[in-house]
C-alpha cells in the first residue's frame, strides 16, 4: 500500500474541494444573508488541512494499485462528508449538531436526499445553494472530475475510476484514455445541467430555483429549496420537465456518450437494460395511475399526473415530491418504495442495486427453471445477443447476497434503537438505495431520529454510493496484508 501517495492525493482532493465553498460564499454576499463567515471558515479549514496533508509528501511518485484506489475512494467520501459538514455547523441557521451536519453533508454528496432540516424555505440562500451544489458534485462523483485533473499532476486515475464507477462491469472504457473518458462524462453531465436549468427557468422558476433544482435533478439527488419540493410550484410543465430529466439522468451515461459521439439515438432501444428500465417505469406508472383513479384519490387527470411523477421520482431514487405517496391507498407506498431497490441504470447518477443487476438476476432465475426441465442442456444467459459469463453472474449474485445481509443487519440495529418496523425498514432502504424519503417517521425528514440511528444511516448512504463492496473490502484482513 502506498500510504504517502494516498496522503498526497487526499491532500490535493481536499484543496480542490475547498473551492466548492466559494460559490455559496458569493451567494451569501450577493443576498446578504449573513452566513458568509461559515463558508470563509469552511474554505480556510479545508484548504489548510489539505495543504498540511499534501506538503510533506508532494514529491512522492508511484503507480497506484487497485487496493490504493479502493482506499482513496472510501477515504475521499468520508473526508469530504466531514469537511462538507463545516458550513452546516458554523452557520447560525441551520446550526446543526455534528451528527446532523455530517448526515446532511453525506446525504448531499451521495445524492441520497435525506434531510434532517425542517423549515427549508426559511434557510439562508447560501445554505440552500450549498445543499444543491453538494448533490451536483456528488452526482457524477467528484472522483471522476479528479481523474480528469490528476493525470496533469502526475497521478494515474484508472484505479480510482474502477472503484468509483457504478455497475457490474467496470473494466470497459468509453475512450482509450481514462482522462478523456472522465472529461467526456463531465461535458455530458454539465450540458444536461445547463439545459435543465434553462428549461426550469423558462417554465417559470426563478433563476435561483432553476439552477438549484437542475443540480439535484441531473444528480438524481432530490434536495429542494422548498419544503414542498417540486409540489411548491404546482406546475404541470415544471413537473414534465423534471420527469424528463430524471429519466434521462438515470440512464447509463455510456449511452449518452455514444449518442453524442455518433449523433444517433437508435442504440438506446438496442440496449436491454434501457428497455427493461422503461418497462419498469411504464408498468408501475400505469398500475399506480389506475389505482389512484379507481380509489378516487384524485381526479382522473391529476391521478395520472401525480402517478407518473412520483413513480419516476421514487423508482429513479431522486426523491422529489408533488404528493405524499406514503398516504396513497392499498399497496402503492410499498410498491413505489420497492421500485427504488432496482434504481437507475448502471453508469448513471441513480442509486439502488441498478436495473442491469435486477435484469440479470431474473434471467438467471429463468435459466434455472429451464434447467429443471432440461437438466443436461447448456443454456447461456444473454443480454441482447451477447452471452454473459458465469463470472459476472456470480458477481451479481454475490452483490445481491451481501446487499441483503447488510440491509438485514442495519434493520436489526435500527429496531434495537427503538424505531418502529415501518420507519426502520424504510429508513435503511431509503439510505442504502440513495433514495431519501422513506415511510413512517422518515417520510418527510430524519431530524427526529436518535444519534445512533443517524450514524447507521450515514454509513448506509456510503455503502449505497460505493456499491457495498468498495467499502466492505476495507474491513477484510486480506486487504491489509502485504
Amino acid at each position: 500500500m502506498h500510504y504517502k501517495v494516498i496522503l498526497r492525493i487526499l491532500g490535493l482532493l481536499l484543496m480542490i474541494f475547498s473551492i466548492s465553498m466559494l460559490p455559496p460564499l458569493a451567494i451569501s454576499y450577493g443576498y446578504n444573508d449573513g452566513t458568509h463567515m461559515a463558508f470563509v471558515s469552511g474554505f480556510t479549514i479545508t484548504l489548510l488541512t489539505g495543504f498540511i496533508i499534501w506538503s510533506p509528501v508532494y514529491r512522492v511518485r508511484a503507480d497506484l494499485r487497485n487496493r490504493d484506489g479502493f482506499l482513496i475512494t472510501v477515504l475521499f467520501w468520508v473526508v469530504l462528508g466531514l469537511f462538507g459538514a463545516i458550513p452546516f455547523m458554523l452557520a447560525d441557521d441551520p446550526g446543526l449538531s455534528f451528527v446532523d451536519a455530517v448526515f446532511e453533508s453525506l446525504s448531499g454528496l451521495t445524492t441520497t436526499g435525506a434531510t434532517v432540516i425542517t423549515g427549508i424555505d426559511a434557510l439562508p440562500e447560501s445554505i440552500l445553494f450549498y445543499r444543491q451544489q453538494l448533490q451536483w458534485l456528488g452526482g457524477m462523483g467528484i472522483i471522476v472530475l479528479a481523474v480528469a485533473i490528476l493525470p496533469m499532476l502526475g497521478i494515474g486515475g484508472m484505479q480510482l475510476y474502477r472503484a468509483e464507477t457504478p455497475g457490474p462491469v467496470k473494466d470497459s472504457k468509453l475512450t482509450p484514455r481514462i482522462t478523456e473518458t472522465a472529461k467526456a462524462l463531465w461535458y455530458i453531465y454539465l450540458s444536461l445541467t445547463v439545459v435543465c436549468a434553462l428549461s426550469y427557468w423558462l417554465a417559470g422558476m426563478t433563476l435561483f430555483d432553476a439552477v438549484g433544482h437542475s443540480f439535484s435533478t441531473v444528480a438524481i439527488g432530490g434536495f429542494s429549496t422548498h419544503d414542498a419540493s417540486i409540489g411548491y410550484f404546482d406546475s404541470p410543465l415544471i413537473e414534465a420537465i423534471c420527469t424528463f430529466f430524471m429519466i434521462i439522468s438515470a440512464i447509463n451515461f455510456g449511452l449518452h456518450f455514444f449518442a453524442w459521439r455518433q449523433r444517433t439515438f437508435s442504440h438506446y432501444f438496442q440496449d436491454p437494460e434501457f428497455r427493461f428500465y422503461l418497462t419498469i417505469l411504464f408498468s408501475i406508472s400505469c398500475l399506480a395511475g389506475s389505482v389512484l383513479i379507481l380509489t378516487e384519490t384524485y381526479a382522473p387527470g391529476e391521478s395520472i399526473r401525480k402517478a407518473i411523477f412520483e413513480v419516476v421520482s421514487i423508482a429513479t431514487t431522486t426523491g422529489f415530491a408533488t404528493a405524499d405517496f406514503a398516504q396513497w391507498p392499498v399497496m402503492l407506498p410499498f410498491l413505489l418504495f420497492v421500485a427504488a431497490f432496482a434504481g437507475g441504470c448502471a453508469g448513471s447518477t441513480g442509486g439502488g442495486m441498478k436495473v442491469i443487476r435486477v435484469l440479470l438476476i431474473l434471467k438467471q432465475g429463468h435459466r434455472e427453471i429451464k434447467r429443471l426441465i432440461h437438466p443436461n442442456a447448456v443454456i447461456p444467459v444473454k443480454l441482447g445477443r451477447k452471452p454473459i459469463s458465469d463470472r459476472i453472474l456470480e458477481a451479481v449474485w454475490g452483490f445481491f447476497s451481501v446487499y441483503l445481509i447488510v440491509f438485514i443487519i442495519m434493520l436489526i440495529i435500527l429496531l434495537g434503537t427503538g424505531l418502529d418496523q415501518v420507519t426502520a425498514w424504510s429508513a435503511v432502504g431509503a439510505t442504502l438505495n440513495n433514495l431519501g424519503p422513506g415511510l413512517g417517521d422518515v417520510k418527510t425528514h430524519y431530524g427526529d431520529l436518535n444519534s445512533t440511528a443517524k450514524w447507521v444511516l450515514t454509513f448506509a448512504m456510503l455503502l449505497g454510493r460505493l456499491e457495498v463492496f468498495t467499502l466492505l473490502v476495507l474491513f477484510t484482513p486480506a486487504f491489509w496484508k502485504r
